[in-house]
């Protein structure tokens, strides 16, 4: 228990850490002010046993019980209003920092996490340490600092009762040791029951268009409804297993009441207990039951928050790519690779690659699929690092860059293209979020999709759906132009930035292309005739090895897999539908 709370704190930083100290400093003042009570009764009692109950005596108790309900009243109002900002405040940044974190670590990282794992980490785990972490510690805390407060002010009454009410909390301890041990075993199952849930849903919706396509609605929501049926099956476990031992815990915290109610009755008959102190050990006991109780029922839920913190932690503690970079401008866009080698999963996917892309000239990279293209670039704008050799830009190693410096020098153009639920011109000036509508207008003119932005209900101010769904590919591919536009890098990459654009608007849209790439440096990916051929070099990359390189001309010379290349989509090209 103790561990747990440790760790919460230390996961919560130090300025909501001085919090949550404070809101414990400020439970035990409460627990103070509630221990009142029992003085308060204690005057009442010792009247009505008395000659009689004078104004004095009212006075006194009512003085005394005024004092502990409002001081317990205040003390806990500021506590759970320090909680409340805690638990908020930390989930907040939390959330900020795994997604700054995420930005530096190598892309492998996202092919071998699903993003279910990652959204459930920053929603659902999240969730239960901003709402119930926050309670539970607090509760916990207090629940157990009120019963320590019950026993030394009991030492003052009769030292043999706050002795049974001691033992009664050790039992109490013990059994919560039992319940943390079972809690502890079910939580890992419960977060990853939760974590697979948001996978199966968030990969069912994702992939709706495929599921009725190939009519496999059956099938995927045969596997959702097991993801549900086994989150469904996970919570009730988890119920079953901790019911039995948070029963055996509140059965210890009543019989301690139990236990000071009969020791109290056995020392008045023998005695050796007045009866003033008699009755408040009675009352206190009641006091004594409800504090643990409250503690105990959800201490339970203790273990979810230590392995919610460890799930978090897992993320940050995912060593980023080295960093230790400093800002450079490179004078020369000049690229080149030195031999490297990469490889993912134990699979060599680059194997002893050199190549120079000199500044302001166009590289086309071709070659079959799983050749290694797209790992070859990605390696190029260090999107992963390399296991052997260097990537130099302007002569400089890639890795003495910082990120941010090192990336201001490119723009992309993917073929799969993902746009944010925003404005079509938030969109468009995402990476120059203060450019003004002028800057954006000019850049989806270039990029020709001016016109059909014009049509939309709300024009540039049009939001559109997460990924740009509401979108069709071709009009999501121009925006994604339009947004390399923007950021004006002397970089481009693109991946069959073409792919998706309707055969009506290819030469406008090459037109823009061509605008982009204007006196920079040019790394594509391709496979049109068009877009290759005027490249200044070409690169044919095939089991992870440039097995051909030169320009288009000198490449058709050759036996090899470029002319083969050309050769099918020459032919493909020449294909018509003939009326039957």
């Amino acid at each position: 228990m103790v561990k747990t709370i440790r760790k919460f704190f230390a996961f919560c930083g130090a300025e909501n850490r001085r919090k949550f100290r404070l809101s414990i400093l400020l439970g035990l003042v409460q627990a103070i002010f509630e221990a009142l009570k029992i003085p308060a009764i204690a005057v009442m009692v010792r009247a009505v046993l008395g000659p009689g109950i004078t104004m004095r005596d009212v006075l006194m108790s009512l003085g005394i019980m005024l004092v502990s309900i409002i001081g317990a009243g205040l003390a806990k109002a500021k506590a759970t209003m320090l909680q409340t900002e805690g638990g908020y405040d930390t989930c907040a940044r939390k959330r900020i920092e795994i997604a700054e974190h995420m930005r530096y670590l190598p892309m492998g990282y996202f092919n071998t996490n699903s993003l279910g794992q990652i959204t459930s980490v920053t929603t659902n785990v999240m969730q239960n340490l901003e709402n119930v972490a926050t309670r539970v510690v607090m509760l916990v805390c207090e629940g157990l600092l009120t019963t320590g407060v019950i026993i030394v002010m009991l030492m003052f009454f009769d030292r043999r009762i706050a002795l049974v009410l001691l033992g009664g909390l050790c039992l109490f301890l013990l059994a919560n040791a039992a319940l943390q041990k079972a809690a502890g075993t079910m939580a890992g199952r419960k977060i990853s029951a939760d974590e697979k849930l948001v996978e199966k849903v968030m990969e069912y919706l994702q992939g709706m268009t495929e599921v009725k396509a190939y009519h496999l609605s059956g099938e995927k929501s045969r596997e959702l409804n097991e993801a549900i049926g086994v989150n469904v099956q996970t919570n009730t476990d988890m119920e079953m297993t901790l019911i039995p031992r948070m029963t055996l815990q509140n059965y210890v915290a009543k019989l301690t009441g139990v236990a000071m109610v009969f020791f109290s009755c056995l020392f008045y008959v023998q005695g050796s207990m007045d009866t003033l102190t008699a009755v408040v050990m009675v009352i206190s006991a009641f006091i004594v039951y409800a504090s643990l109780e409250t503690a105990g029922n959800y201490s339970a839920l203790l273990r979810v928050v230590d392995m919610s913190v460890d799930r978090a932690q897992e993320i940050l503690s995912v060593p980023p790519m080295d960093l230790s970079g400093e800002a450079h401008d490179p004078q020369s866009l000049d690229m080149k690779a030195d031999h490297i080698d990469f490889s993912y999963d134990k699979r060599k996917i680059i194997d002893d690659v050199s190549l120079v892309i000199p500044e302001r000239t166009s590289t086309a990279i071709v070659g079959p699929s799983g050749g290694g293209k797209t790992t070859l670039v990605n390696l190029l704008a260090r999107f992963w690092d390399v296991d052997r050799g260097t990537v130099t830009l302007d002569g400089r190693d890639v890795k003495e860059y910082d990120i941010d410096s090192l990336m201001k020098n490119f723009s992309f153009v993917f073929q799969n293209v993902y746009l944010f639920h925003d404005t079509i011109a938030n969109n468009i000036r995402f990476g120059e979020p203060d450019a003004d509508m002028e800057r954006v207008i000019a850049a989806a003119k270039k990029a020709s999709c001016h016109d059909f932005i014009m049509q939309l209900p709300d024009g540039y101010d049009t939001v559109i759906g997460e990924g740009g769904a509401s979108l069709s590919g071709g009009e999501r591919q121009r925006i994604s132009i339009a947004r390399a536009m923007m950021k004006d890098a002397p970089v481009i990459f693109l991946d069959e930035a073409t792919a998706n654009v309707d055969p009506e608007n290819e030469n406008e849209l090459m037109q823009a292309i061509e605008a982009l790439t204007k006196d920079k440096t040019v790394v594509m990916i391709a496979h049109r005739l068009k877009t290759v051929e005027h490249a200044d070099q070409i690169l044919v990359v095939d089991h992870g090895k440039i097995v051909q390189q030169g320009k288009h001309a000198d490449l058709m010379r050759q036996e090899g897999i470029y002319r083969n290349f050309v050769i099918e989509r020459r032919e493909a090209a020449g294909w018509k539908v003939k009326n039957a």
